[in-house]
């Protein structure tokens, strides 16, 4: 029997953004462990995320390959009670 895997997270945020420490708080409520990329940090990274998700702003998440959107849709998806079911592993 294979063992469960929970989704792989990754958040790209930046150095001052109030969303950005939103969506890791409203992730950390909920238990998840996600990879943050700090698109002001890490050369190239902000350029990645704009490919990866079409969108120039912080945060983007992505949940299990999924782009979620921003912090906005994060927590939409917490508000419709669909967060838990993505977080869930399989």
């Amino acid at each position: 029997m294979s063992a469960m895997k929970t989704p792989e997270i990754l958040i790209y945020t930046s150095t001052i953004c109030p969303y950005c420490i939103m969506a890791k708080r409203l992730l950390n409520k909920k238990g998840a462990h996600y990879n943050e990329i700090n698109v002001d940090r890490e050369v190239g990274m902000r350029e990645k995320m704009m490919r990866e998700s079409k969108r120039r702003t912080v945060p983007q998440i992505f949940i299990a390959d999924q782009h979620i959107g921003g912090f906005d849709e994060l927590y939409a998806l917490e508000i419709n009670q669909q967060l838990d079911t993505l977080l869930k592993p399989s």
